[in-house]
This record gives structure tokens, sequence and C-alpha cells, in this order.
């Protein structure tokens, strides 16, 4: 069977895409992680599965890489500093996990022959866009130094392909939620609200394009196969949600006396972002949902306690 390698593996995205692959009948399946932000017990479920192994070990390590990535047909690259405020605190950690790290990864898989690459990259490179949706042709112009380390990952990418010859599909992700995140606006205020304390809104005029996990894990295991070439393909629900009426919803599904406590807005954050989803649709096959926020209740039993 193929060998599939995912960075980042322990972590959000990269846990759930590993369920599917293991459930799917790949083997054997690789994790690479250092627990910056990963948890082990996201992998627990595949305690004992001989065909996935896990390895404490960061993209910064070239030769660990090399050992890794042998004989691998395909690699999910998700490793990284992956979200904005962690990456404006500490700037250094982002660019050296996110644009050496993928450069890292990107020359020992070509040194491995490996066959696909694929490449969570972020909303976060088009900066604040001119207009909405934003298509992938919009030019990128990062707002913060997490969207500017995704797009030199970008690029990247691009020159392994075009001169070297590398297969990478890379997946310009909208805002990401589901279980076993944390840190982010959809936990933080789902923690918040079951604790019956206020939601923290910075700014209040902010829209935002939320997709499920469940959506982004569909994009990443149809891109090998989908023959992207170098073109970007953004994965989100093409709907725009204000982020008030993400935080008033949240109230509901929880009602324990949350009030909104609306704070400035904070200068590294885009304001508004909706994706346009129409390369997503031809080229993956996928429709997003009417509704972008309804697995929304499904995460409250992981925060409510009776």
């Amino acid at each position: 069977m193929e060998k599939v390698v995912v960075t980042g593996g322990a972590g959000f995205i990269g846990s759930h895409l590993v369920d599917r692959l293991l459930a799917g009948g790949s083997g054997p399946v690789v994790v690479i992680d250092n627990l910056h932000r990963g948890r082990r017990e996201n992998l627990a479920v595949h305690e004992g599965d001989p065909r996935l192994s896990f390895v404490l070990g960061d993209v910064r390590d070239a030769h660990l890489l090399d050992e890794h990535l042998a004989g691998a047909e395909i690699v999910y690259h998700l490793a990284a500093q992956s979200n904005v405020m962690g990456a404006a605190q500490d700037v250094s950690y982002s660019f050296e996990s996110n644009v050496v790290g993928t450069f890292n990864v990107l020359r020992a898989a070509l040194a491995a022959g490996v066959a696909n690459v694929v490449f969570a990259s972020s909303r976060e490179v088009y900066g604040e866009p001119l207009e909405l949706p934003v298509a992938e042709e919009h030019p990128t112009g990062s707002k913060n130094s997490y969207g500017a380390s995704k797009a030199a990952g970008e690029i990247y990418c691009r020159v392994f392909a075009e001169n070297y010859g590398l297969r990478v599909s890379v997946l310009r992700l909208a805002n990401v939620y589901g279980p076993r995140d944390y840190g982010r606006v959809t936990t933080i205020w789902l923690e918040r609200a079951a604790a019956g304390e206020d939601l923290v809104v910075y700014g209040g005029k902010q829209v935002i394009d939320f997709v499920t996990v469940e959506r982004v894990v569909d994009a990443m295991v149809r891109a090998p196969k989908a023959g992207l070439g170098t073109q970007p393909v953004n994965i989100g629900s093409g709907v725009g949600t204000p982020i008030l009426d993400l935080a008033t919803r949240i109230t509901r599904l929880v009602p324990r006396g949350s009030r909104l406590d609306l704070q400035p807005a904070r200068s590294v954050e885009v304001e508004r972002f909706v994706a346009d989803v129409r390369r997503m649709r031809a080229l993956l096959g996928l429709n997003p949902p009417e509704d972008p926020l309804y697995a929304l209740g499904d995460m409250v039993g992981s925060y409510v306690r009776a």
C-alpha cells in the first residue's frame, strides 16, 4: 500500500485527515508533529493500529524529513504556526516553521521521489480583499506575518513544481472549525459561553467564511488525483458570516447568560473574507452547504456539561 506522510498530523485538521486516511484503508501513515499545537490524544483512537507511525519531530529538521519521507507516495504538509495571533506573537517561529519548514518538506519530497505534495495554505495570503467573493486570481497582499509566511510557502511550491517537476497542490483554507480545535474564535466562544462568561468581540464588523474540518479533509483527499497543477484552490463555504451573527448563534446554542463584550479591532486581523468557490466545485467536485455553521451544534456537547 502507498505510504502517506502527514506533517502536523496530531493537530486539529491533521488528525481528522489521519482518521479519514486510515478509515479509507490507507497505510502506512506516518505522522510528523512537534506537538507545538498538536496533541497526541487526537490520535489516541488509533493506538495500536500498525499502519500508523508517530514521529515526534519538526519540519525545521531537514535530516528528519529525509529519513521519514523516503518511500512516501503522498505528503500532506499541514505542519505550521497555524494562527494569526500566534504568528504575530512569535514572528521568528512562524517564519522558521512556515517558510523554512515548507522549503524543507518540498526539498525532501523531491529528493524522495514523492508523487504528490498537498500544501495547506490560507485565505490570509490575500490580506484585506479588494472585492468579495475573493477568487484565486486576486492579488496576494498579506496583512500579517502568518499570511506572509503562507504566501512565501506557496511561491516555493510553485517554484518546485515549475522548475523541478514536483507535483504540488495548494489549498487556500478559509476559517476552519470543528472538534479538536482550540484557541480560535468558535472554540474560544463556546468555552466562554459554557462557563457563562461574556464573549469578547474584537471590532465586530468582521465577515468571515467558515468551513467545516470535514469539508477541508474532503478537499485534501481529492487533491492528489484532481490534477490541479500550480493553480491554488480556495476551500471555503462561499458564504460570509458576520462575526456578531456567530456570537449570537453561540449564545443561543449555549444559553448561559453570556453577553457580547465589544473591544477595539486588532490591526493584524483581516476584516472581510468570502471565498469564491467555483474552482473548488469544478476541480474537486465539492459543493458547500447552504448553512456554513451547520456543524456548530454538534460541537456544543464537548464544552457544555450538565
